[in-house]
């Protein structure tokens, strides 16, 4: 039996003993145990006065979720990739850096017609998972607890914050290098925005699917 598993049955005996829960986190904390450990063993069980103890619905772990998730991540990150490529490559022919090399207008174009294509399948596909997760979950709230859409919700925040601090020192470093254009600081503006808007929309995803865990 893991560590986590022996402290939840040790909850549980405790509890159906007739031990207070402010008696039990005391015990626990005396032992050693960390307050996030003692925390999550508590919430295992429903502060009710039922006899015995019941336990709190718990995350859980399918195929069809990994599936699910893996798809929606991808199309995620194929959507944000081909958007802010096509805005770069729009930025190349609005504000060219002089003299234009030779075939740029040409490499440009194809790469905005690949992008488009991209997310004509990705961007749609996107949104229509995106939608069908979002209806799951109101239908069935158990879906909110589910440890796939935490990580893929936290993954996705990571992502973007680091997308967000990389934009940040590439902004630092070209104003050191006296580089500072206005064709950087476009780039560095459609980074922002693309990254951010992922980064406020998962947020507030994150923050419902830890409210369902308590």
């Amino acid at each position: 039996m893991r560590p986590r598993e022996q402290l939840s049955a040790f909850v549980k005996d405790a509890l159906v003993k007739g031990r207070s829960r402010e008696e039990i986190k005391a015990a626990l904390h005396d032992a050693g145990w960390t307050a996030s450990e003692v925390s999550d063993a508590m919430n295992s069980w429903a502060d009710t006065a039922f006899d015995p103890p019941i336990p709190r619905p718990r995350p859980i772990v399918t195929a069809r979720e990994a599936f699910f998730y893996g798809l929606m991540f991808a199309a995620l990150i194929m959507t944000a990739w081909h958007l802010t490529s096509i805005s770069f490559r729009l930025i190349d022919i609005w504000l060219p850096e002089f003299p234009v090399p030779e075939g740029r207008a040409a490499w440009s174009i194809n790469g905005i017609r690949f992008s488009i294509a991209v997310l004509v399948v990705f961007f749609p596909l996107f949104l229509i998972m995106n939608a069908k997760a979002e209806r799951s979950s109101r239908l069935d709230t158990a879906k909110r607890r589910s440890a796939l859409r935490r990580w893929f919700g936290f993954l996705t925040l990571l992502l973007a914050a680091l997308s967000l601090l990389g934009d940040l020192v590439y902004v630092i470093y070209k104003f050191l290098d006296g580089d500072l254009t206005s064709r950087s600081l476009a780039r560095a503006a459609v980074v922002a925005v693309v990254a951010g808007c992922i980064f406020l929309y998962f947020r507030k995803e994150t923050e419902e699917a830890d409210s369902a865990q308590h």
